[in-house]
């Protein structure tokens, strides 16, 4: 079976492949009939105090209430929030402000809703930021991180689950061990891994827990934090008494009972969705181990079946000859894939993560990342697509490529 190399590839208009849930999800049937009734009659700020605020009020409380049992924690606890940045925000500001923590712990890895906001209170004289090591993989070292705790007790730690570039799973229950062990305060953002594993935060040893909807297949614009009733924080937004003084604003109703149908919608399909999810990810990886196109190597631990999350691949291609980058060549023929985080596309810098791993710096990086709503014959074409990319790329600038379909076999 042999696949093309073709005009047809630079004309490829067949169908349009979604494959950067890292960076967001498509919104769910079932969470968007949840949130229409708040979107047009159900209307009512949830503040007022006349039927249709009561409504209101009354939806985001159930909704809370729905994500507080998720979890195995109390309602008291979650906290609704325009997103994962504001509430990392509000965790890292919360506790330096609150509990005049002088030192954190985090690692160059994290996304840069925690390294900025710690960097900013670096730069302002209120915070020492210690970074743990890694290994090349991307992997915590554990001896130093304790060793970090030992010399600089009640500090915070900041450390994400899922990394959000390699899809790096930390072991959050032996970080919060640790981490309460020399009297510290744990904050982890796990905006990568909320739908896609289960959290019973009663048994994690956590202080502050983040989670945006939009990353399982809930609306842009709302998020969560947990925060453990006894490390409280000073809010970082005033104008009014919302989410019990925490964070003012007027509640995002709509979204946040999107939020809570979708992390309802995510648990209750889990273990098929992940089953069908793992597929994909090992497939695309088994088919460029077997493809020709030499050099291919994977970045992080994002190979791994078990270091890794199943829906996150970072993959290192060479470089191609003509043309300009990979991920260029995919856009422009509808497969959305991305070279990082969303974040860091808004800037020329390139990904801090590979650089702070010093990983593959010389070569075509992209991330692909599944959902339950892509397919293996999505995978398929894009395998097809970039095998077809590699081949024309080392064509003989005087030869002509096939004129086959893209997907025909010969």
């Amino acid at each position: 079976m042999k696949k093309l190399v073709n005009n047809n590839l630079k004309t490829r208009k067949d169908m349009e492949i979604y494959c950067d849930n890292a960076a967001t999800t498509a919104l769910d049937p079932e969470v968007l009939n949840a949130m229409i009734p708040y979107l047009t009659n159900q209307y009512g700020n949830a503040s007022s105090n006349h039927i249709f605020g009561r409504k209101a009020k009354e939806a985001v409380e159930e909704s809370r209430l729905t994500v507080a049992k998720l979890f195995n924690v109390s309602p008291n606890d979650i906290f609704f929030t325009s997103g994962a940045t504001e509430a990392n925000n509000l965790a890292i500001a919360g506790a330096v402000r609150t509990f005049e923590v002088q030192h954190a712990i985090t690692s160059r890895i994290e996304h840069k809703a925690v390294l900025q906001t710690l960097g900013q209170f670096s730069q302002e004289g209120e915070l020492e930021v210690s970074f743990v090591q890694l290994d090349t993989k991307g992997n915590i070292d554990f001896e130093h991180l304790e060793n970090l705790l030992k010399y600089n007790p009640q500090t915070l730690v900041s450390l994400m689950h899922v990394n959000n570039e390699i899809g790096n799973i930390n072991d959050i229950r032996q970080i919060g061990y640790l981490v309460k062990k020399y009297d510290g305060l744990f904050h982890t953002d796990t905006t990568q891994s909320i739908g896609k594993y289960k959290f019973d935060i009663s048994l994690l040893n956590v202080d502050y827990l983040v989670g945006s909807a939009h990353k399982f297949h809930g609306p842009k614009g709302v998020g969560f934090i947990y925060i453990d009733k006894y490390k409280r924080v000073k809010p970082h937004t005033y104008g009014g008494a919302q989410e019990r003084g925490t964070r003012g604003g007027t509640e995002n109703v709509a979204g946040i009972v999107g939020l809570a149908k979708a992390l309802e919608v995510a648990y209750r399909g889990l273990e098929e969705y992940r089953n069908h999810i793992a597929y994909l990810k090992s497939y695309l990886i088994e088919q460029l181990k077997n493809s020709p196109i030499p050099d291919i190597s994977f970045n992080g631990a994002s190979e791994s079946e078990t270091a890794s999350s199943y829906n996150i691949v970072n993959v290192a291609f060479p470089h191609l000859r003509k043309g300009g980058p990979l991920l260029d060549k995919l856009d422009k023929l509808d497969i959305a894939v991305s070279g990082g985080s969303a974040c860091s596309n808004l800037t020329s810098a390139g990904s801090h993560v590979l650089k702070a791993l010093q990983q593959n710096l010389d070569k075509d990086n992209i991330r692909f990342s599944f959902s339950k709503f892509n397919t293996p014959y999505e995978i398929k074409v894009i395998i097809d697509t970039i095998r077809a990319i590699y081949e024309e790329d080392r064509l003989p600038k005087n030869v002509t490529p096939l004129a086959t379909p893209l997907l025909a076999t010969a």
